[in-house]
């Protein structure tokens, strides 16, 4: 196959990575007019871990894309969360905000990553299936990225794609950001995921349902592990049943989580169907990084969003929601500098929006690091489940806490308290 010409490996923007932070970036950017590259190493659809499970604050993102949402495209709606731990069994609704819608959704990941991208192509984007993207290419005199070599097709031909600009959509492993230079960041905290599916009667449930108390029963003693466990209705036969967990206790390295699970799900009541025999997939994990886990967000032409910038919510360990709004600021802030007349005011533009994300989330994300910090220790996580499940609001301002659903103006007292307290917290 002779090569291809230049201009087709060209672009104004490469965004490397079709999950959502990727897809949205790519969308927003041709959306805007712009010339952009989405590379996406795999063929879709493919699969991802991952709960399902959207909270209002994801589905405001994808009403904003253009994306039917309806039940007859396949999506199906929640109501809420039900929250079960210290005995007793609470089911809140999503909060009535004007900034958010008042449900959820839920979607099995493996084409809901091809619902996006496919809006980011009709936007205009190309994309790129099976494009393995390696080493950047780095202009030797400045230090900037100015493109990425990468391993096309079934045949892997190497092929060089070129940009002034290039975002890094790469999830975790983010391996542009490491050939860059970036690295993690052990001050923040991480989560794993491990989940699968099971055939189940409980697959219509209409509220996600989130275990706060997560024992460990295999030991001569019980004991309480730091993270939730959760049972996600897909309305198609199954079950997503999986547990997150947080590096912020000593248990976190030394249990297979994957035994855990299975542990976890064989004492659930025998009707719900979660047996090994009704199991539809394997037990697959995935980590989860957390507040601002990896910085410089912007650096020598290279953005990041998404997991690859460590953006998932402390709090819950939701990602998506932020993956999506990621993409758009960073897509926002590439528009506007793209704008600009010379090198230097383009990149003023562009060194923003690290501080764009830190207004945006850095006080909120810090108060999600004391948090996590706090339910690491088994007593704290005791006392806050016996104790906090028994007032309905405590528990009504937890959840708007915990899934950052608030009105930023004119809410209520709840709003302002959780605004107030996110607007005085260091933006680290």
């Amino acid at each position: 196959m002779t090569e291809q010409p230049l201009s087709e490996h060209t672009a104004d923007v490469i965004v490397v990575g079709a999950g959502p932070a990727g897809s949205t970036t790519a969308y927003y950017l041709a959306k805007a007019g712009l010339d952009v590259l989405l590379l996406e190493k795999t063929a879709f659809p493919r699969e991802k871990v991952c709960g399902d499970g959207l909270t209002p604050r994801a589905t405001k993102q994808l009403v904003s894309m253009g994306i039917d949402i309806s039940e007859e495209a396949g999506w199906l709606r929640n109501k809420g969360l039900r929250i079960i731990g210290g005995g007793v069994r609470l089911e809140l609704d999503w909060p009535e905000l004007a900034s958010y819608p008042d449900y959820g959704l839920v979607r099995k990941r493996d084409d809901f990553d091809e619902q996006l991208a496919r809006q980011a192509q009709k936007a205009g984007a190309r994309l790129y299936e099976r494009c393995n993207v390696g080493a950047p290419i780095v202009d030797d005199r400045t230090g900037r990225i100015t493109g990425v070599h990468a391993k096309l097709g079934e045949e892997k031909r190497e092929v060089t794609f070129h940009a002034p600009l290039v975002v890094a959509a790469d999830g975790n492993s983010t391996r542009l950001s490491l050939a860059m230079g970036l690295h993690r960041r052990e001050d923040r905290p991480m989560g794993v995921a491990v989940r699968t599916y099971f055939t189940s009667p409980r697959h219509d449930d209409d509220y996600l349902e989130s275990w706060l108390e997560l024992w460990d029963r295999r030991g001569p003693q019980d004991r309480l592990l730091p993270g939730y466990g959760w049972i996600f209705g897909m309305g198609d036969g199954t079950s997503n049943v999986g547990l997150g967990i947080l590096n912020s206790s000593s248990a976190f390295r030394e249990l297979d989580w994957r035994e855990v699970l299975k542990a976890w799900c064989a004492s659930m009541p025998e009707d719900w169907g979660y047996t090994p025999e009704n199991m539809t997939t394997p037990i697959r994990g995935a980590a989860l990084p957390m507040a601002f886990n990896r910085q410089p967000h912007y650096t020598k032409g290279l953005l990041l969003v998404g997991d690859a910038g460590g953006m998932v919510n402390p709090f819950n360990g939701e990602g998506i929601a932020y993956a999506m709004e990621s993409g758009q600021i960073a897509a926002d802030v590439i528009v506007q500098a793209h704008a600009r007349t010379t090198p230097a005011q383009r990149e003023l533009a562009l060194r923003n929006y690290p501080q764009v994300l830190k207004d945006t989330y850095g006080g909120y994300y810090t108060l999600g690091r004391a948090f996590v910090k706090m339910i690491g220790n088994p007593k704290v996580m005791k006392i806050a489940t016996q104790r906090g499940l028994t007032h309905p609001l405590l528990m009504k301002f937890t959840l708007k806490m915990l899934a950052n659903l608030t009105d930023p103006t004119g809410g209520d007292a709840m709003d302002r308290i959780i605004n107030g307290l996110s607007k005085v917290a260091p933006k680290a």
